[in-house]
């Protein structure tokens, strides 16, 4: 018996007009053209009409939430902050005059009764730091609170971060994120800062010599009193006597980087008038830098990418089609202190890119039109002189030769053991010599280790030599060897092969050194070591080593002095020795290292590891945030293209 009609199942029919998965309804005037994994339309509506809700609720939700931060930031930062009665010492606003030049002498600064922290804070040994540069920051940052009373003496009122100043040349970031109040950075350790400059040191009263300009340009100097000293001055590029430089740029502040970068945007918009002739539309648009070191490399190839990325899309491509950029290097390679590989390679991007390498040559003179500088040719001999045009970004990649801004003054005078000429010379341990121990210590460019072995000769026999024979065998020879490593450690790396110096220099093979052959060796020893280079890596290490030794004999100081100890330094840490880190370089797009023995350079993988590197190493979370989001303007909306 059949079943009734409405009880019977769907009945599939296949078509070749309609998809098989159509069904016919149990009513024939319905024809249902729905499938089962296929929602309807309304249904469609409704899914999308929810998720829109919940997206938009969930930005309003934010957009209330941003708000909400931001009136509770408001809340607590635009209030009312009443000052009465600050309690300031009459000595801080009357210093008793003293020392050689009866000047104004600095014992109470204004806020050290403010409150208990810095009543407690007056009564700790004074601790000056000068300058506001790696070094400076370096030790301000390993110090901890309460260690000294700490007063910051610098003729800036931030610190810079100097690597990145090529980009802030054309733009790529802002010159305020590159920088750091540094009232911001001592206030952890409660600390003072002076606008001012160091221009005297007297040492046996140890007090420290500020020139200071008030507000209407009125000079007046003063003496500000320390208990230990930290000199980290930086130092001046060696012009190496090139006449005109008053018509070319150097890149060593931030000033500077904003005037390379008002002449650049000056030449652009000269160059783009109609009645701008071709001869000096192409000397306009024509860049020389003259180093090719990593600065030198970094802005010439930051002008580069500013002209592919930006001038391209906003100016008149016959500016583009006229720039011309050159890098003239001394050395037959740029980036010569960096590996062969890395060398050739920035060699051939640079090649690739159309900028002029114009190496093995030296610059003779500069005016205001061109550049004049000479080419040696293959036989070592001068060949013919060239010339390029107009913008002159001096930058001495190389800087081998350093001058101290307090060495003539401050230092010269006052150190009779300062013998160099360029720089503040200081031990292993970073003191400077001649000055009473464990006082003055330098860091960074202004200073230079000693590197002369001979001059602790006497010291060196005194102490190995166990017979008092005058003449050194070589068990005692190996006893000197690891004195002289702790008084020197640059000179370890010379006395590896102690056996065969020894025998190389026994020139009687009695198996004994004499005083003659001794002196000799020690000479020879002391040419081989090369000075630390004059960079930032080298001043921040020794920053950080300062104020690591200064923290250790704050914590240390009642039980060095009950025990009497004379060398407190040698007592709480080991001289300091320079661990180099690598070296980085941009080329435009891409990225070179030179770490140790490895060598890494590429592209976009290269530039952003590049990036992070000086990201990590700004000095501050601010500055972090700055340069990310200049690096993000940078990419989605290009260059700021005004000039200021």
């Amino acid at each position: 018996m059949l079943a009734p009609l409405r009880a019977r199942p769907r009945i599939q029919l296949k078509c070749a007009l309609h998809s098989p998965r159509r069904t016919f309804a149990s009513t024939p005037k319905r024809f249902n053209t729905t499938t089962k994994s296929s929602p309807s339309l309304a249904s469609r509506s409704f899914t999308y009409a929810r998720y829109t809700g919940y997206f938009c609720l969930s930005a309003v939700a934010g957009i209330f939430a941003v708000g909400a931060g931001f009136f509770v930031h408001d809340a607590f930062t635009y209030n009312e902050k009443h000052i009465e009665r600050v309690p300031v010492s009459p000595l801080a606003l009357h210093p008793e005059s003293g020392g050689p030049k009866n000047l104004p002498i600095v014992r109470v600064a204004v806020d050290d009764e403010e409150d208990e922290e810095h009543k407690k804070l007056a009564t700790k040994p004074k601790l000056v730091i000068v300058g506001g540069g790696w070094g400076a920051m370096a030790t301000l940052q390993n110090l901890y609170p309460g260690d000294y009373h700490v007063t910051v003496v610098s003729s800036e009122t931030f610190t810079t971060f100097t690597p990145l100043l090529p980009s802030a040349a054309v733009g790529t970031v802002q010159v305020r994120s590159l920088i750091e109040p540094i009232r911001k950075i001592i206030a952890r350790l409660r600390g003072h800062f002076v606008q001012g400059k160091a221009v005297d040191l007297v040492m046996g009263e140890r007090l420290l010599e500020v020139e200071t300009v008030s507000a209407d340009g009125k000079v007046a100097n003063l003496y500000i009193p320390y208990d230990k000293l930290v000199i980290a001055v930086g130092s001046t590029s060696s012009t190496h006597g090139v006449p005109g430089l008053e018509h070319s740029f150097q890149l060593k502040t931030i000033a500077d980087a904003q005037k390379i970068r008002r002449r650049i945007m000056d030449n652009f918009e000269a160059a783009s008038l109609p009645t701008t002739t071709p001869e000096e539309r192409k000397r306009l648009l024509s860049f020389v830098v003259c180093g090719g070191g990593p600065t030198g490399v970094e802005t010439a190839a930051e002008i580069y990418d500013f002209c592919q990325e930006d001038i391209m899309n906003y100016y008149p491509k016959i500016c583009r089609e006229e720039v011309s950029i050159h890098v003239i290097q001394s050395r037959e390679h740029i980036l010569n202190t960096y590996s062969e590989a890395i060398s050739n390679y920035a060699e051939n991007k640079f090649e690739r890119d159309g900028v002029d390498l114009i190496t093995s040559a030296r610059v003779g003179a500069i005016t205001p039109e061109y550049v004049l500088y000479t080419v040696k040719n293959a036989q070592g001999g001068n060949g013919a002189a060239h010339d390029s045009y107009q913008l002159y970004a001096l930058v001495d990649g190389d800087r081998d030769e350093s001058v101290c801004g307090t060495r003539d003054g401050a230092v010269a005078e006052s150190a009779s053991a300062q013998v160099h000429k360029k720089a503040i010379e200081v031990d292993a341990h970073l003191r400077v010599r001649g000055a009473p121990l464990g006082t003055v210590y330098a860091v960074g460019d202004c200073s230079t280790i000693e590197t002369s072995v001979v001059s602790h000769l006497l010291d060196l026999v005194h102490d190995a030599d166990r017979d008092g024979n005058g003449m050194i065998d070589y068990g005692e020879w190996e006893i000197m060897v690891a004195r002289i490593k702790q008084r020197i450690p640059m000179a370890g790396d010379h006395l590896s092969e102690v056996k065969q110096l020894f025998d190389l220099y026994d020139s009687d093979a009695d198996n004994s050194l004499s005083l003659n052959e001794l002196t000799e060796l020690l000479i020879e020893i002391g040419n081989k070591i090369t000075s630390l280079p004059a960079t930032a890596q080298v001043a921040a290490q020794q920053g950080k080593y300062v104020g690591k030794k200064l923290h250790k004999l704050a914590r240390q100081r009642d039980v060095l002095e009950a025990n009497a100890i004379v060398d407190a330094d040698e007592a709480v840490a080991k001289p300091f020795k320079y661990m180099h880190l690598g070296s980085l370089a941009y080329i435009g797009n891409a990225a070179v290292f030179d770490l140790g023995g490895h060598s890494f350079m590429g592209g976009l993988v290269a530039m952003y590891a590049w990036r992070s590197v000086y990201w990590n190493e700004q000095v501050s979370l601010r500055t972090r945030a700055l340069l990310m989001i200049d690096w993000v303007i940078r990419g989605v909306w290009g260059r700021d293209l005004s000039r200021l």
